[in-house]
């Protein structure tokens, strides 16, 4: 092989392997590419805090809600996702019990409120 034919073949490697490598680099790491399990990890965050977003609604528009807020004060932290769950603000509309993420969620969210 003449130098000048595998100086060619080189670049060509070389070419190649940026022409592969380099796409799916930049892809994945700037966040333009999602796998499967990102987009669907994403989501699952989306839906967690728009339901949070509820069971603080439906706790503050409740009747007697600073009779309720200074009841939930009084709990310790374990018991209250039950307080949450047992009062129907953890549960969404159409489900029959609420869902533990949403309960720990909702009330992380009502300790940074009511603090």
């Amino acid at each position: 092989m003449t130098p000048e034919a595998s100086n060619n073949f080189q670049n060509l490697v070389i070419a190649l392997f940026i022409g592969l490598a380099l796409p799916p680099a930049l892809g994945f790491g700037t966040g333009f590419w999602v796998t499967r399990d990102n987009a669907a990890q994403k989501v699952n965050e989306a839906v967690l805090t728009a339901r949070t977003t509820i069971c603080i609604a439906q706790f503050i528009n409740a009747p007697n809600y600073q009779e309720k807020v200074k009841q939930y004060l009084t709990l310790d932290y374990s018991a209250k996702g039950n307080f949450l769950e047992k009062g129907g603000w953890a549960k969404m509309p159409g489900e029959e019990k609420a869902n533990d993420a949403v309960k720990e969620a909702c009330a992380r969210k009502m300790e940074a409120l009511t603090h």
